[in-house]
């Protein structure tokens, strides 16, 4: 079936050329109406060769483009995403559950990505990978010196389900850029989406007569994901997703030192609040961040350490906003917070999870329940989607243990990609510290406070690759590095920092005269060359 966004059927893109799929082996299924088919097709792990073949034969041409080149078509491609703005949006509200107002605003990410990429200002991503020459007259009279920035060749791309255009956007568009080419994996949760942005790109390359094979899209589960990642001819990999998954693409490529690995792999976020916090501010903040998206950004707020004398007030406040939030219909007319999980799957595992940290000694203060057919029309939910409440829970205290250890305590150190928050309390800045440090993630962290003392102390002991103070840890700004800590990334940040993993620095030195150097110990006579 071909979605009425998409201008071809399922299919993979190789080489310029749109491979339909035809069959149904991978299917996508709408979260909120599970019965509704978005995206079906076969994909064929065959394909991974030819589209990394037609990537790599395409990159030399490409990169010769020279820059100027390469930015006509990303500018082309910017104009083309921002007329196609709402098709996108109401893709995105199809196949990943969200509602209307939150893929309308990941939707117009994608042509915002180009400004931030190409802004050659001084604070600006370009100014990083821009070519310069130093003074090197010190080592010889008549040697100059020069960085370069070359690109590194052909760029996996792997998606997730949950930004499924803006992730992968963000790799795509600094990639293509620095003079790299693409195989473009989307989640197997996502493929409309994956396509919709591919046939983006596509024609935006066409319309320059770009090489034929500088995007190549290839439609696949984890049998294709490992055959691009463990395939000799890539250069690099960029991947959003999950620890597990990332740690192993880490195992395959332990033998290939020269590839660059750009992982981002989720977060197990702290807020702290301070009892001098403006209560409602940081309340208001912890509630959106956790439940934002259902909970699954990897920087939702998934732990609030709060202060014992303000305690009572905080744990309260938050409890009644976490059982007032809209669920609803994604497309709804009225107002709607929160739509479904992205899969029965991903609800089940919630709710088994949360039963775990309960039985662990967690006191359940808001409970997760599945929507039932008999509740869901009286939010104006049209059918039986997976949908789930908004939980919290109060745990004794936060346990730095293994992401994929089993649970032992309430505090433990997991996970939960949906709408679930856990609470400790402290009784000092100390405490509160400590705690947000609990977890071998280290993503984002927020700190609620008007002490400048204590947001010093926070800035420089929370360990998190993005922090805030006194907002909330969802809601990170593509103009600044984006990325984690331990099993949330490996120092590649990706935001505004994107371009650094696109393109390597080469320093070349050039000599002007005869400014040969006959060391000590060394002899010569001009006579040998005569």
């Amino acid at each position: 079936m071909q979605h009425p966004s998409l201008a071809h059927p399922p299919s993979n893109l190789i080489a310029s050329k749109w491979m339909p799929l035809a069959g149904s082996t991978l299917q996508s299924f709408n979260p909120a109406k599970p019965g509704e088919v978005v995206w079906s097709g076969s994909p064929n792990v065959s394909h991974v060769n030819a589209a990394i073949s037609a990537a790599k034969a395409a990159q030399p041409a490409w990169h010769a483009l020279g820059m100027e080149g390469r930015i006509a078509v990303l500018r082309t491609f910017q104009k083309l995403a921002a007329q196609r703005m709402d098709a996108l949006t109401q893709l995105l509200v199809a196949e990943t559950g969200k509602v209307t107002w939150d893929a309308k605003a990941e939707a117009g990410l994608l042509a915002s990505k180009v400004d931030i990429t190409l802004d050659a200002s001084a604070e600006g991503a370009l100014k990083r990978v821009t070519p310069y020459t130093v003074d090197l007259t010190k080592m010889s009279p008549q040697r100059t010196g020069s960085c370069e920035f070359r690109p590194h060749g052909v760029m996996a791309v792997l998606g997730p389900f949950n930004f499924p255009a803006h992730l992968p956007n963000g790799h795509i568009v600094p990639a293509l850029a620095l003079g790299n080419t693409i195989v473009f994996k989307p989640s197997d949760k996502t493929p409309a989406v994956g396509q919709f942005l591919a046939e983006l790109f596509d024609e935006a390359l066409q319309a320059h007569n770009a090489p034929a094979g500088v995007l190549n899209l290839v439609q696949g589960a984890a049998d294709v994901a490992s055959a691009i990642s463990t395939h000799d001819d890539i250069d690099g990999i960029l991947f959003t997703g999950s620890w597990p998954v990332g740690k192993r693409i880490m195992q395959a490529n332990l033998d290939r030192p020269g590839r660059i690995l750009a992982l981002e792999m989720g977060g197990n976020n702290p807020a702290i609040i301070m009892p001098d916090a403006d209560l409602r501010q940081a309340v208001i903040e912890c509630i959106r961040c956790a439940f934002i998206t259902s909970g699954q950004r990897c920087t939702c707020t998934r732990r609030v350490i709060v202060h014992e004398a303000v305690a009572s007030k905080v744990i309260s406040a938050v409890c009644k906003g976490a059982s007032s939030v809209m669920i609803g219909d994604p497309q709804a007319n009225h107002p709607v917070f929160m739509g479904p999980v992205i899969s029965q799957a991903a609800r089940d595992h919630m709710l088994s999870t949360i039963a775990a940290l309960a039985k662990a000694g967690g006191e359940v203060l808001v409970p997760a329940r599945s929507l039932d057919d008999a509740e869901a029309p009286t939010r104006g939910i049209v059918g039986s989607g997976w949908y789930i409440t908004p939980s919290v829970m109060r745990v004794e205290k936060f346990i730095k243990s293994k992401p994929d250890a089993s649970i032992a305590t309430a505090g433990d150190d997991v996970e939960v990609f949906g709408p679930f928050l856990r609470i400790a309390i402290v009784k000092n800045l100390d405490d509160a510290i400590e705690q947000a440090n609990a977890t071998g993630f280290g993503l984002a962290a927020s700190i609620f406070t008007k002490d400048q003392s204590s947001i010093t102390r926070f800035l420089q002991q929370a360990k998190a690759g993005c922090l805030n103070v006194n907002a909330g840890t969802a809601g990170a700004s593509s103009k600044l590095p984006f990325g984690g800590l331990g099993y949330s990334g490996n120092h590649r940040p990706a935001g505004s920092f994107s371009v650094d993993y696109c393109a390597y620095p080469v320093g070349c030195m050039f000599e002007n005269g005869p400014a040969a150097t006959i060391a000590s110990g060394m002899k010569f006579d001009d006579a040998w060359l005569a």
